[in-house]
């Protein structure tokens, strides 16, 4: 085998424990998740074992990242991102915008048309939220409150606080979403205009 394929799938394994360490998930509850052994996951984290592409491609998924990163493949000269939408529920589409392991991860939204009826069962989970609503007006239930987001307008939220997002019967809605853990916020910016 060439020598450079061996020293990437060696610093496999301290990617993958990487990642789990970063979500603070435990090994069984990732095997939950991917469908693989728990025995399995400790011995690729370990670097006792060889990942197969079975194994990667759920690995992958669940993180969030490309097989590319995963591996720790060399970069190629073209900057461009990947941007396959994942397919939603109801006919929305998450389109990725970041492909890196940890940290903030950032998604582009299309939802179609919503109605509106009250909310389906309301979500949460560790983590922090920020969303800018390109197009339409994004329905955002947070708690017992409800907001009409428009273009332009920014919600931020722990997204422990239970929570739901849709369109309204008015159109479709597409937004921006940045999505850490918990703690972890998005910063923005601005400097105050100058007097003249």
């Amino acid at each position: 085998m060439d020598d450079t394929i061996d020293r990437t799938l060696d610093t496999v394994g301290q990617r993958l424990k990487h990642l789990r360490l970063r979500r603070e998930i435990t090994l069984t509850d990732l095997a939950g998740e991917t469908g693989i052994s728990t025995s399995t996951l400790s011995r690729l984290e370990a670097g006792l074992r060889r990942p197969t592409l079975e194994q990667l491609l759920p690995l992958a998924r669940y993180y969030g990242v490309t097989l590319d990163s995963l591996v720790g493949a060399p970069q190629t000269a073209d900057p461009r991102i990947d941007l396959r939408p994942m397919a939603g529920s109801g006919g929305s589409a998450v389109i990725p915008l970041t492909r890196r392991p940890g940290g903030i991860q950032a998604y582009k939204f299309v939802l179609p048309r919503g109605n509106d009826e009250p909310a389906p069962e309301l979500h949460s989970h560790e983590g922090f939220d920020w969303a800018y609503v390109l197009n339409g007006t994004l329905r955002l239930i947070l708690g017992d409150r409800e907001f009409l987001l428009q273009p332009g307008e920014v919600a931020e939220f722990d997204t422990r606080t239970p929570h739901w997002f849709g369109a309204t019967s008015a159109g479709p809605v597409e937004f921006l979403s940045l999505v850490g853990r918990q703690g972890e916020r998005a910063h923005v910016r601005a400097t105050a205009p100058q007097k003249t």
